[in-house]
């Protein structure tokens, strides 16, 4: 079962590695992203920033539901962490064993022209592609899908952010 998926910039970090995988008291974090998946320079990076005794794979996003939806996920509890809203709806349009989506920090580091970015909050700068796929995301059925960055932070719904 997906505990979570979280969107993040920024993927692997002192955030998701210390405070989000004892929160969400998942053992298995999976980096769902092409790129990474393709760049061994990135995958020892992110294999550096994961806590010791958590297992971590880093997967394509085809790869990654592949994975999801074979039988022997389903009694694991996994943190699954990408680096765009479109790669979290296209995980959650494909699977059904998912608790949440946490849209967290998007936005500050990608090439789209700033003066087309619309700033949801401080930690989320959508192009409009990605502002887009949040609606859709925030209107998927059955889904909590929210902004939160920290666990100690307030949890907001998502659909109130991209009205």
């Amino acid at each position: 079962m997906i505990t979570q998926i979280r969107v993040d910039d920024r993927l692997i970090h002192g955030q998701v590695a210390v405070v989000w995988t004892k929160e969400l008291n998942a053992p298995l974090l999976v980096v769902a992203n092409d790129e990474a998946a393709k760049n061994e320079i990135t995958q020892m990076t992110l294999k550096m920033a994961v806590p010791n005794g958590m297992k971590l794979l880093i997967r394509s996003v085809e790869e990654s539901i592949a994975l999801f939806k074979d039988p022997r996920a389903t009694d694991k509890r996994i943190f699954v962490i990408v680096n765009s809203v479109k790669d979290a709806c296209t995980i959650a349009k494909n699977i059904t064993d998912l608790e949440a989506v946490n849209v967290a920090n998007v936005g500050r580091f990608d090439k789209s022209d700033p003066a087309t970015k619309v700033k949801l909050t401080s930690s989320l700068l959508l192009n409009p592609e990605e502002l887009e796929a949040a609606k859709e995301l925030a209107s998927l059925p059955d889904l909590d899908v929210f902004n939160q960055v920290l666990p100690s932070n307030t949890k907001v719904n998502l659909s109130q952010l991209v009205k």
